[in-house]
């Protein structure tokens, strides 16, 4: 049995909200429950599904990102000097060839950024009474808070000079990673939507409409990634998730990871890396002949985007053309984003969503020995 994560079947973090956990955020948003009811109602459901992951036997288990209405902005809120100003307004493709248009919001820096108090603790802490398995803690990357809005969205009087943005963001980051090691945290994962974008030509024209380079933009992510993990304990294990968007089962960028992959794979100080390949949006894996020796590759090769269930062989034969750019035992298997990266979910059901996780397991049997 593997006994480091990432896991050889292993999954992105979000799950399905149930019926009862949406009716009761509801009727906290229609001021009818207090925080306190809401909490006692993500409490249970995440109880449950806490169960759905032990039963089916993963290692690594999450509280399936269910206090959370978009996977960062309820984290970075959370942050001194950090406002929800709007958003951008994005084209998110589906697979029947239909756009859902969607403005994901934009963070702004209105004042000097500071980590003023924990925000993962007391879920983690939860998490973490409630499995005898790893509990694993999903944050946003702190890149979430430059990319979108660049310089504009970032207060000229608050840092005249970006430097001091960048380095009060890794400090802010730090001071959160401290928190939850000192709790117990031993697996961490940064969500991290920016190095996948920066794979899309779209993309790459509008950050650069921005004022920014996109061919230096992923070795400063890297740059404030390491310094915001620094001081990570020896033992916790860091993973960053690449996300092309993951909104009602479309999204918003595509293309291969060439343009990053050898920034990403070399400087960038984490221990494993969950890839989307679901797809030929995500392109082929050459990119991965940049891995090395000591770091692992979560092959995304599973979609949440669509319930129809993939077969074990067609994810094997993928699996074996992967290892023909990195070593098989650098490799892992996981759906390819998780289920609900934000509140609404994706278009697929409960039974479907167990049946992908159980596939995962199932071939990673096959294929290593181990889950």
């Amino acid at each position: 049995m593997t006994t480091k994560a990432p896991y050889r079947a292993d999954h992105v973090g979000s799950f399905l909200r149930p019926a009862s956990l949406l009716e009761a955020r509801a009727a906290f948003q229609a001021g009818t429950i207090d925080k306190a009811a809401l909490r006692t109602a993500e409490d249970a459901a995440i109880r449950e599904v806490i169960t759905m992951q032990e039963d089916l036997g993963l290692q690594g288990v999450t509280d399936g990102e269910f206090r959370r209405t978009f996977f960062h902005t309820d984290f970075l809120l959370q942050l001194d000097g950090v406002d929800e100003a709007g958003g951008t307004q994005v084209h998110f493709h589906r697979h029947d060839g239909h756009e859902l248009e969607y403005a994901p919001p934009i963070m702004t820096i209105t004042g000097p950024l500071r980590h003023a108090k924990p925000i993962q603790r007391a879920d983690y802490e939860f998490l973490a009474a409630n499995t005898s398995a790893q509990p694993k803690v999903t944050i946003p990357s702190p890149t979430m808070l430059h990319f979108r809005g660049g310089r504009d969205a970032i207060d000229a009087n608050a840092y005249p000079d970006l430097e001091d943005f960048y380095s009060d963001l890794a400090a802010a980051y730090r001071a959160e990673i401290a928190s939850l090691a000192e709790a117990g945290c031993r697996y961490l994962q940064l969500d991290d939507t920016n190095f996948a974008y920066l794979c899309d030509d779209t993309q790459r024209t509008n950050a650069r409409a921005r004022g920014m380079d996109p061919d230096d933009l992923p070795r400063l992510y890297a740059r404030i990634i390491n310094d915001a993990i620094s001081d990570r304990p020896a033992d916790m294990t860091v993973c960053v998730h690449l996300c092309r968007g993951n909104y009602r089962s479309s999204w918003a960028a595509e293309g291969g990871y060439e343009p990053v992959a050898e920034v990403l794979l070399n400087e960038l100080a984490v221990d494993g890396y969950f890839l989307e390949y679901d797809d030929a949006r995500s392109g082929d894996f050459a990119p991965l002949r940049f891995l090395p020796k000591g770091k692992r590759v979560v092959l995304g090769l599973v979609t949440t985007k669509l319930g129809e269930l993939e077969e074990p062989g067609d994810v094997k034969r993928r699996i074996d053309e992967a290892a023909k750019f990195a070593p098989l035992d650098q490799l892992a298997l996981s759906p390819q984003c998780g289920f609900s990266s934000t509140v609404h979910g994706n278009e697929v059901s409960f039974a479907q969503q167990r049946a992908k996780l159980q596939l995962v397991i199932d071939v990673a049997r096959d294929v290593w020995g181990e889950i």
